[in-house]
């Protein structure tokens, strides 16, 4: 076999992997060891990812107890989101440099009590601050989950163990969504953050014991303006895909926020081509398997969160299911998901990771293309259950694989970035995801419903048109009337939903062609620890 990934044309100084030789022997060892620290990892992951989603459902108690505005609630989501994709690649070279361990126990500490403050918030003010701390505790934590998991398990186990975090990945927004409905169906929302607080403490008891320490000795400078233009390149895109649904495409800060991330992603590329010690050495991405890994992962998430805002809608205001009962019917999702989580690696290590990549991407399609088909208000849940396995078995199949492209991709040394820009992808995939399909469900549903609300006064069409959840607050209201309206609501969200599916089912499509076409023909995962990269069968 000849290594068939080209090598990185700098990387951050002359180093040496320091995973402290007795620590590393006793891993090699000891499963057991092995398991608490996976377990540990899969904890910390879920409490950041769970934490994402798990506000959507607490919004209109939040408005209510806090006397929050509709901006304010939105940063109260957007601010967490936004400060973690931020911050996750210039944080995962840190936990790289000073040591994987200290920074994941910091982010935990930093993490749970910028939750358990947000618990007696009585301020949005005062809550968003705090989102924005438990952002950055989530981007301590988030990329080191992995980079750990690469750097303690041999190489014959870490394809296993990188699928159990893909999959804990993946579900991690379902379960937080799930546990959060309960809550709010049973006790008041600062009730919320307990479960990211109970489980980061859990994280930090078995790291401590349990994970070794690991860093990396670098001769070179870290490269900080690499770090800070990263943060404005991602970060202004992150911010402007959130405000453009709301504030509109043309509005002077999302215009202000997409050309700060276009002038900084620029600038970016052309000092890490400069640069000794990059933060991000752009050429990897002329490794056919990093640059299909991101992409498939990109898409990837950004189906799967479109899917989780138009189904959670759909089942709430179309079908009226409770905010519990709502989430529980994305779990068949996460059932599927995540054993052929588990799966897929050893297949794609089998069998290529271009064949496992385009069937998947080719399931996921499917499945939103039946989502879209076969959606019926009168037909109820079993209308939609046939999409969301299908769905759920392309997630699978794709996110480990990938995830493990992209980490084979980087030598050890370099594993809190590879972490880092798998975090990174999966956030930007979520964020550009739901700001597109919401956009596009949202002018189909208002292009649909103004008829029906054309001779009603203002104070009333308004909330209808602007939403599937303002036609369900006002219309139960209006009586006899109010039933007619509330159909014409139905379907017009039914009509949104339609186009919205499609242009995601188009990406997957487009996806599976371009891996099939411009994806790594003879490249698997490498299962000899002394060669970490991909390497060529040929």
């Amino acid at each position: 076999m000849t290594n068939s990934s080209p090598q990185p044309a700098h990387t951050n100084g002359a180093s040496t992997s320091t995973l402290f030789a007795n620590e590393a022997e006793d891993l090699v060892e000891d499963p057991r060891r092995r398991t608490l620290i996976l377990t540990a990892m899969c904890i910390a992951l879920v409490a950041v990812i769970a934490s994402v989603s798990s506000l959507n459902v607490a919004l209109q108690a939040l408005a209510a107890d806090l006397g929050a505005s509709q901006s304010e609630l939105l940063w109260v989501v957007n601010g967490y989101t936004l400060t973690l994709a931020a911050l996750l690649l210039p944080v995962g070279a840190i936990g790289d440099r000073w040591g994987r361990k200290p920074v994941l126990l910091a982010g935990l500490v930093v993490f749970s009590l910028a939750n358990l403050i947000s618990a007696f918030a009585d301020t949005a003010g005062l809550l968003i601050a705090m989102r924005v701390v438990a952002g950055v505790g989530a981007a301590m934590i988030m990329p080191v989950t992995l980079s750990v998991i690469t750097t303690s398990f041999p190489a014959e186990d870490r394809g296993r163990a990188v699928g159990i975090w893909a999959g804990f990945a993946g579900a991690g927004g379902i379960l937080g969504l799930f546990a959060s409905a309960a809550i709010i169906d049973n006790a008041t929302w600062p009730w919320i953050f307990a479960v990211p607080i109970t489980l980061a403490a859990m994280s930090f008891a078995f790291t401590t014991v349990a994970v070794p320490h690991s860093r990396e000795h670098m001769s070179g400078g870290f490269d900080a303006v690499g770090s800070v233009l990263s943060i404005l390149a991602v970060g202004g895109l992150v911010l402007g895909i959130h405000e453009g649904p709301d504030r509109g495409w043309t509005d002077p800060l999302t215009i202000a926020a997409l050309t700060t991330s276009l002038v900084a992603f620029v600038a970016f590329i052309a000092v890490e081509l400069r640069e000794q010690h990059p933060l991000l050495d752009v050429r990897l991405f002329k490794i056919r398997a990093l640059a299909t890994g991101s992409l498939n992962l990109l898409v990837v998430f950004g189906v799967m969160f479109s899917l989780f805002l138009i189904l959670v809608q759909y089942l709430q205001a179309v079908l009226g299911y409770t905010a519990l009962a709502a989430a529980a019917g994305l779990l068949p999702l996460a059932l599927v998901m995540m054993p052929l989580s588990v799966l897929a690696p050893a297949v794609a290590e089998r069998k290529g990771l271009r064949p496992i990549l385009v069937v998947g991407m080719l399931m996921m399609a499917a499945g939103v293309v039946l989502l879209a088909i076969m959606s019926d208000p009168d037909g109820g849940y079993l209308t939609v259950l046939p999409g969301i396995l299908a769905l759920g078995a392309g997630v699978g199949m794709i996110m480990s694989p990938s995830t493990a492209a992209i980490t084979s991709s980087l030598p050890e040394e370099k594993q809190g970035v590879a972490s880092a820009l798998n975090d990174t992808v999966r956030e930007l995939g979520g964020a550009i995801g739901i700001a597109l399909s919401g956009s596009v469900l949202n002018a189909t549903y208002r292009s649909s419903i103004e008829e029906a609300t054309a001779l009603l006064p203002p104070e009333l069409a308004e909330p209808i048109n602007d939403g599937i959840g303002g036609a369900v607050a006002v219309t139960s209201q209006l009586g006899a009337q109010g039933i007619t309206l509330f159909d014409a609501a139905r379907q017009a969200f039914v009509d949104g939903m339609g186009p919205a599916l499609f242009l995601a089912a188009g990406a997957a499509i487009l996806t599976a062609i371009y891996t099939f076409a411009l994806g790594p023909r003879h490249e698997t995962i490498a299962a000899d620890p002394a060669d970490e990269r991909l390497v060529d069968e040929n």
